[in-house]
């Protein structure tokens, strides 16, 4: 995870309403800390993956934009959670 702060309110935020937009569900699991798989469209489950920098997180979606879902969610990851105005949530 390329965020300095880590998977905070504002990154958690920004992760669950992209992940809303979308009718797939998703699933997210931090691999570095070996958490349980949470509800990725669930602020208050992601907050538990306890994701800090470096984190390596694995993220899945079932249904019929499952594709489209994870690619936009990893995106979002890899460029440090940096939302559409330019800034990044730290």
């Amino acid at each position: 995870m390329p965020n300095e702060q880590g998977l905070h309110l504002r990154p958690v935020t920004a992760f669950v309403d992209l992940a809303s937009r979308y009718e797939s569900t998703v699933s997210v699991k931090n691999i570095t800390r070996e958490t349980e798989e949470v509800n990725g469209k669930s602020a208050m489950e992601m907050v538990l993956l306890e994701a800090t920098r470096g984190s390596v997180l694995r993220i899945a979606a079932r249904g019929v934009d499952a594709r489209e879902t994870v690619a936009a969610l990893a995106a979002l990851v890899k460029a440090g959670f940096k939302v559409d105005s330019g800034r990044h949530c730290e």
